[in-house]
């Protein structure tokens, strides 16, 4: 496999499985950064995702301004030069060489090329989450499952309103994988003999 996808709940750990899988394969990891490669090559000034950072979620605040919903129309030029900034830049990336991204939307983005292979990571139990993100990010238990419900709506609603497909629906991957009953490492040795 050329190109790996990970679509992931958040606190699922799938930040984390992709970070060590490429590590592993010796292949470029592209997650958020993406954005700043894309502003970097597509003339998005640092300004311009700034100003979204500093006023909500980068990814929250370009599917709201894109949804029908949106009023303020004059601003829709921004988040669509974004996300076809980020698009192409995905494409490109792809055609350089292996590589794993994580989100972005990739796994449809590229869902033409046949040496693609796309990986949703979740956890059944949401214990687990709360505990990851406990963990990673310092928070009460209320402030973690505050956070992965916000998270994951936010997943969801950038996924559906660019794709037109569901988030997190398994005819949507090639591979799903629990890490509430595999660990991380597991599912970075499942994935690198996927790979080959």
């Amino acid at each position: 496999m050329k190109t790996i996808t990970i679509s992931r709940q958040y606190g699922s750990g799938g930040r984390h499985i992709a970070a060590l899988l490429s590590e592993k394969m010796g292949v470029p990891f592209y997650d958020s950064r993406l954005l700043l490669k894309a502003a970097e090559r597509y003339g998005i000034s640092q300004e311009i995702i700034d100003e979204f950072k500093g006023k909500t979620s980068l990814l929250y605040a370009i599917g709201v301004m894109m949804s029908e919903e949106s009023q303020d129309k004059e601003h829709l030029a921004i988040p669509e030069k974004m996300f076809h900034a980020q698009k192409e830049a995905i494409k490109r990336l792809a055609q350089e060489g292996p590589c794993v991204f994580v989100g972005r939307c990739a796994d449809q983005i590229l869902k033409d090329d046949n040496q693609l292979l796309r990986v949703y990571i979740y956890a059944s139990d949401m214990k687990d989450r709360i505990k990851r993100i406990k963990k990673n990010k310092n928070l009460s238990q209320r402030e973690a499952l505050e956070r992965i419900a916000y998270k994951d709506r936010q997943r969801r609603g950038y996924y559906n309103f660019y794709t037109g497909c569901e988030w997190g629906k398994m005819e949507n991957y090639d591979i799903c994988l629990n890490t509430s009953v595999i660990s991380e490492e597991e599912c970075v040795e499942l994935l690198m003999k996927l790979a080959e």
